[in-house]
């Protein structure tokens, strides 16, 4: 089943790269050809996550002349499934080797983190810095929550921001990430926290992003604007 991906997700590209020598041929005018260039770099950044960044972008193209053109393929269908299967064997070792090194610098970040001052370490791994006191209440687990939140990796990089949009958002207090359960049962509304989340209380090995490698140590700025009134959730819900 891999390998058929694999194959559809190569003659995708393959669509867009066929025909054209260099990035300086490609018009990018009519909604046709925009569109074109929009599945060839959805694509692109796909294989991409899944370590084939080194496929023979000439290669592609000839197959997909040759597929279109009606021509005799130049290799027996044998030697593909052969091809795909070191293909995707070479992808799913070099993504076990990124996942071990993300994995190894996320420990080594904690235990430096951990000796910071102000920061606290909790029982199950959960790091945090309290930015900003307040005294108001703190959300149970059945709660709905308002917050505002920046999302970084380690390096700084931000792949989530309800600040950048300009809108905070509502949420379970039960239906996110342990490492947030965990987090915002211990803030009072009007708190801002800085939570250094272990991967195991994330996303693991299981990235939900390209924008989060597997394994990573998350960081969140978080502010705890408000919990609903649950009254107030119900009739909006008739």
């Amino acid at each position: 089943m891999k390998q058929h991906r694999l194959a559809a997700a190569v003659a995708l590209v393959g669509l867009v790269l066929a025909g054209c020598d260099s990035q300086t041929s490609v018009e990018l005018k009519t909604p046709a050809q925009k569109a074109s260039y929009g599945i060839g770099l959805n694509m692109g950044k796909s294989l991409a996550q899944e370590g084939m960044d080194d496929l023979d972008s000439k290669a592609v193209a000839q197959g997909i002349e040759d597929a279109v053109g009606k021509k005799e393929q130049k290799l027996k269908d044998e030697e593909l499934v052969e091809a795909f299967a070191a293909l995707q064997k070479r992808a799913e070792e070099r993504m076990a080797k990124m996942s071990e090194e993300s994995a190894a610098a996320g420990k080594k970040f904690l235990e430096d983190n951990a000796k910071k001052a102000g920061v606290t370490t909790t029982a199950s791994g959960l790091q945090y810095e309290v930015v900003k006191k307040a005294d108001g209440a703190q959300p149970k687990p059945t709660d709905v929550v308002t917050v505002h939140y920046t999302g970084t990796l380690t390096n700084g990089t931000v792949f989530d921001s309800s600040v950048e949009r300009g809108s905070p958002i509502d949420l379970p207090v039960s239906g996110v990430i342990p490492g947030w359960v965990e987090g915002l049962q211990l803030m009072h509304v009007g708190e801002k926290y800085k939570l250094y989340i272990p991967s195991e209380l994330a996303y693991g090995a299981q990235s939900p992003s390209p924008a989060i490698p597997a394994n990573s140590v998350l960081v969140f700025d978080l502010e705890l604007l408000a919990i609903k009134d649950p009254a107030k959730q119900e009739d909006a819900a008739k």
